[in-house]
């Protein structure tokens, strides 16, 4: 049972905003769920630390939240707290060849921060919409780059709300893996290695990175992301489009016309329209090529 007056007086000492009972629906890219018993926007790793022991110790369920651009939120909601990593905790901080970002930080922003310094090695990330701590918990990743080529280290809270420090032989890459996947790790900061390059040709490059997006991706739409994991020598939105599946929709939610990789929400898609969709992708595309296609969305309920 969450005690929303603890939690305001832990967050008030804090810092932290804390609002009960709160819709997730303007907090995930897909633009629907539920309510969760509380979010709070955490502030800083102290913060994180003092929040999460409390939660820990009196079994209370929560979830470590970015851009939710990876995120399915269940329409029944959360029972349980959500810990926002963003605004409040999103600090980016450029020395030399390395940047160091919260957790919170938008990778968009991380990208932006090295083409203003001359660095170069993040042009092919830019463009992907989760934060700095989401990218690289999944190994987040487009155009054959990924978030395993420049990671040097990363600052995390483990499971007795310890700090801990972790360098990247030891963080597990692989593909839409890290060391902190399905673990109740807490990343709290990322330092990056790049490469010195010339400001205007990494301008160009992540320009082109973003048309290509724009040209090829329904990004008019909510949607997170790419739907699937891309399967073993294919790729899902090639299996999807044969069997014929390339504009399929339940109520709200559709596979995309444009790249039938994406499950779109059309502007009124529930979970369960998301759900029934990705069902009949998945049992089709079995049913017709062998291949189970696994989903690459996190789903929080």
């Amino acid at each position: 049972m969450v005690n929303i007056n603890e939690l305001t007086d832990i967050c008030n000492k804090l810092g932290c905003r804390i609002t009960a009972e709160c819709s997730l629906s303007e907090y995930v890219t897909f633009r629907f769920g539920g309510v969760c018993r509380a979010l709070i926007s955490i502030n800083s790793a102290d913060s994180a630390v003092e929040i999460l022991r409390y939660l820990r110790e009196n079994d209370i369920k929560y979830f470590i939240l970015g851009r939710g651009s990876n995120v399915i939120v269940s329409d029944e909601g959360f029972d349980g707290v959500v810990l926002l990593f963003g605004g409040d905790f999103a600090g980016i901080e450029v020395n030399g060849n390395t940047i160091k970002c919260d957790a919170g930080a938008l990778l968009a922003s991380a990208c932006v921060h090295a083409q203003q310094s001359s660095l170069t090695g993040m042009e092919n990330l830019f463009g992907i919409p989760g934060t700095v701590g989401g990218a690289v918990y999944m190994n987040a990743g487009a155009y054959n780059s990924e978030m395993a080529d420049i990671v040097v280290s990363a600052e995390y809270i483990d499971e007795n709300c310890e700090k801990r420090f972790v360098s990247r032989e030891n963080m597990d890459f692989s593909y839409r893996h890290s060391v902190f996947s399905g673990t109740p790790l807490v990343i709290t900061s990322v330092t990056m290695e790049l490469s010195a390059g010339n400001s205007d040709s990494i301008k160009e490059a992540m320009n082109n990175c973003m048309s290509k997006r724009s040209s090829k991706q329904p990004l008019e739409y909510p949607s997170a992301g790419s739907t699937f994991k891309r399967p073993k020598d294919s790729y899902a939105s090639l299996l999807i489009e044969q069997c014929g599946l390339k504009g399929l929709s339940c109520g709200g939610a559709e596979v995309s016309k444009k790249h039938s990789g994406f499950v779109i929400n059309k502007g009124y898609a529930t979970c369960a329209d998301v759900f029934e969709l990705c069902g009949i992708v998945q049992k089709t595309v079995k049913e017709k090529t062998g291949v189970l296609l696994e989903l690459e969305p996190v789903i929080l309920k």
